[in-house]
């Protein structure tokens, strides 16, 4: 079988959700299906490190693709002509985008509809070329994979599609992240906040991910509680980002690193007083698994996907209410016992999740692609 890949997001040192999710799928199963062959469409010059296998033929296609106008021309024309070249058996596209003039059949994985839900958060081209082609795209998929059941469901009900032709593979979490000792947290304070302890947000930095009631919640905890510590907030900007902090009067307080490595993630994800993960939307939430694999405590939201994830191993909150957000923080400060208890639930809770079953997963969903 010629298994074709939109790979465009397998980016070095740039592997936010939809292109984690790739790479840990994509190294399994074609690692463990020696006897197909995989073409993995770039749109950009790759990095040797995602040909995993013998079995890969990589293949840049013209242009790159990260604007609408691109986005069509890489799709339509490009992905089209080159399933027809390499006479690929099924199109796997991992980040929604596929074509619409090819005929070989199309597995589609659809991280969220967040396009759908949030639409005033993407910018006008963006909003405009999600709102025409993805909800043909979602017509034209011979199947989809998606990310949870929340999601699941969510696209079942918003675009009429029946639900045995859509399976639900779940994240996981990387291999690194595991706690690290009191001598490397003090080495990432050191580093970061200059030896203080902080809560942490992971971005990237986008209005979906409600930054500005994170750093409102933060502002009330600071007069509450009295304490030294900070707000760390990592992640790459993005369009309508963030409003300007020094509106909340702790500027100094909240520090914002920027795009972190895999390597430096997990070490501050490790030292962090807890995660703040409080988007208005995810159609999954990753870093709610890491940080219970760094034994860091969890404050999410009771929307969309999340609650899903964490289980009863999080204080989960309405990602509105910036008073339950601040008192959430309060409580991991203060109350150690239930701190502690929910470290213990987060310990059983990662058991739901590995990425050898989310690939076998995935697997089975090929399968019944080409049926």
């Amino acid at each position: 079988m010629i298994i074709a890949i939109n790979t465009r997001l397998l980016l070095k040192n740039k592997l936010e959700g939809i292109g984690r999710f790739s790479f840990e799928i994509l190294k399994r199963i074609t690692n463990e299906h020696k006897e197909h062959t995989f073409i993995f469409f770039f749109d950009r010059k790759y990095d040797e490190s995602f040909i995993f296998s013998d079995n890969i033929i990589p293949v840049v296609l013209f242009p790159p693709a990260r604007h609408p106008f691109l986005w069509y021309w890489f799709f339509e024309i490009s992905i089209s002509t080159a399933l027809k070249k390499y006479k690929a058996d099924i199109f796997i596209t991992t980040d929604g985008w596929l074509s619409l003039k090819t005929k070989v059949k199309t597995l589609q994985v659809l991280h969220d509809l967040h396009f759908d839900n949030y639409p005033e958060f993407l910018p006008y081209l963006t909003r405009k070329y999600y709102q025409y082609f993805f909800p043909k795209f979602i017509k034209k998929a011979n199947r989809i994979i998606t990310v949870s059941n929340f999601c699941k469901l969510e696209i079942s009900e918003k675009y009429n599609i029946e639900l045995e032709n859509i399976d639900v593979v779940y994240n996981s979490t990387r291999e690194n992240y595991l706690p690290i000792n009191e001598e490397e947290k003090k080495q990432v304070r050191n580093k970061y906040t200059e030896g203080q302890l902080y809560f942490l947000f992971i971005g990237p930095i986008h209005l979906r991910k409600n930054l500005n009631n994170a750093i409102k919640a933060f502002s009330i905890y600071k007069r509450n509680c009295n304490d030294k510590s900070k707000l760390v907030v990592t992640g790459s900007h993005m369009w309508r980002s963030l409003r300007n902090t020094k509106q909340f009067e702790i500027n100094d307080d909240v520090v914002f690193t920027g795009y972190l490595s895999n390597h430096e993630l997990y070490k501050v994800t490790s030292a962090a007083i807890c995660l703040l993960y409080v988007s208005y939307y995810e159609g999954f939430g990753m870093p709610i698994l890491e940080a219970m694999s760094c034994n860091v405590p969890v404050i999410t939201s009771n929307r969309s996907a999340m609650p899903e994830v964490a289980g009863d191993a999080a204080i989960v909150i309405n990602p509105e209410n910036i008073d339950a957000i601040a008192d959430a923080m309060i409580n991991i400060r203060e109350n150690s016992k239930a701190k502690d208890n929910m470290l213990i639930k987060g310990q059983i809770n990662l058991k739901r999740f590995s990425w050898e079953l989310s690939s076998n997963h995935f697997w089975n969903s090929i399968l019944k692609t080409i049926q």
